[in-house]
């Protein structure tokens, strides 16, 4: 299975491919925030009441069609949380009164063809993208920031593989040692700082701040690399060594250019934003 995530209207929506059976599993509580307009806890609440009102109803089955998988949380840890494939999660957006209800099934038909596009192509999923970016307002600077940071990231991930982590907090153990050493933030405390809930921090990254992040996990490869790093102990160090050479980079900006690397800016779209990217969704 593979984990992705897309967006609907500037909310996440984290969804699972087996590629298998050939089956997409999405985040119930995602599609329930959408629909009625509430952040996490809001909707897990409302989920929670709402399975055991399908349940009283005699919708036993539709209930038990849920799967538990494990999908990354706010905080970077992949944890369990209840999936539905497209059929299940349709009847499911039936039972809630919403004005989203239309919009995000049409959402939800299109990533499944999106996804058929992509396996006949992978370069559709690249430039889509871009295009999603764009619509978000982004700058062609800022998008091949992100891109490429986004490959140095992957190649970093790679190497963790290839070298005894396998386990998903290990991969969060260690992006946070990166983080909190080039930045002087945790990754949640960075967030905090841009009020981002289940956004992705990088997509609310400034240039400087995707630069010198990119940095730390170019660092980090290379010093594993240079010690042939294996496990968590010894990536650990190369974590925090790769991170020190970032945040040394990062002083020196910031004495030179007298700006601040990490802010509090953020890319939230506005209400306006959000119209527009609904209509090129539709």
């Amino acid at each position: 299975m593979t984990e992705e995530l897309k967006l609907f209207e500037g909310h996440r929506i984290r969804h699972i491919y087996d590629e298998e059976k050939n089956v997409y599993y999405f985040s119930i509580i995602d599609v329930v925030a959408v629909l009625i307009e509430k952040d996490y806890q809001g909707a897990r609440k409302y989920w929670n009441k709402l399975a055991e009102r399908l349940r009283k109803e005699g919708f036993e089955q539709l209930v038990t069609n849920c799967h538990r998988l494990k999908m990354k949380a706010d905080d970077g840890k992949m944890r369990e949380t209840d999936t539905a494939d497209i059929k299940t999660i349709f009847r499911i957006i039936q039972s809630v009164p919403s004005k989203k209800a239309e919009p995000i099934k049409q959402w939800l038909a299109k990533v499944g063809h999106e996804r058929i596009q992509e396996m006949a192509d992978p370069s559709t999923a690249i430039d889509r993208a871009r295009d999603t970016y764009k619509q978000l307002g982004r700058s062609d600077k800022w998008i091949q920031q992100r891109m490429s940071g986004q490959e140095t990231r992957n190649k970093l991930t790679d190497y963790w593989k290839d070298h005894e982590i396998n386990k998903p907090e290990e991969f969060a153990i260690l992006t946070n040692i990166i983080h909190k050493e080039w930045s002087g933030l945790t990754v949640k405390e960075h967030k905090n700082l841009k009020n981002l809930k289940s956004q992705n921090l990088r997509d609310h990254m400034s240039e400087a701040e995707l630069i010198f992040t990119a940095l730390a996990e170019l660092a980090t490869r290379q010093v594993a690399e240079k010690d042939s790093a294996s496990g968590l102990e010894e990536n650990s160090y190369a974590a925090k060594t790769g991170g020190n050479i970032a945040k040394r980079a990062k002083e020196d900006f910031e004495n030179r250019t007298g700006q601040k690397v990490v802010t509090e800016d953020n890319f939230l779209p506005s209400k306006k934003q959000v119209k527009k990217l609904t209509r090129k969704e539709k």
